[in-house]
């Protein structure tokens, strides 16, 4: 995917603790990485919190996260992370994201989560207000399944 793709980045420096010896990002750090730029670009769409969500009973729940490397982020590296939604299935939401060191793409991953009761553990659909929000941010609308 194209930088130019995303309309959400969230920009990170990588810390001392986040690197071995050789002064490389460790690996399960990118998942966290990750996590750290989806929580704010869902704080820029302004729909509900994940508190607000488990106020309501109803929670984004993930489904599968991947990496896939490209090459190597080191220490104090100033990293800009893309994030976008790429699908929406009935319950489910697929989020595409990107590392990026400059113009240099890092590291490419996805994330899917599923809407669900957390009563009853079990995928309810996602409210049209999210998706019209969602689509509106993005510079690429999402795909439907």
């Amino acid at each position: 995917m194209a930088r130019a793709d995303f309309s959400f980045f969230h920009t990170l420096r990588v810390r001392w603790a986040e690197a071995d010896m050789q002064g490389i990002v460790f690996n399960g750090h990118y998942l966290t990485y990750f996590d750290v730029a989806f929580t704010e670009y869902w704080r820029a769409t302004e729909l509900p919190s994940v508190l607000q969500q488990a106020a309501d009973g109803r929670e984004m729940f993930a489904r599968k996260a991947t990496v896939e490397y490209h090459a190597p982020a080191r220490f104090d590296d100033v990293l800009d992370i893309g994030v976008r939604c790429a699908a929406f299935g009935r319950s489910s939401m697929r989020y595409v994201l990107e590392i990026f060191r400059g113009e240099e793409h890092l590291i490419s991953g996805e994330l899917v989560y599923v809407y669900a009761d957390t009563s009853a553990r079990k995928g309810v659909a996602i409210p049209e207000d999210w998706r019209q929000t969602i689509t509106r941010f993005e510079r690429l609308a999402p795909a439907t399944a």
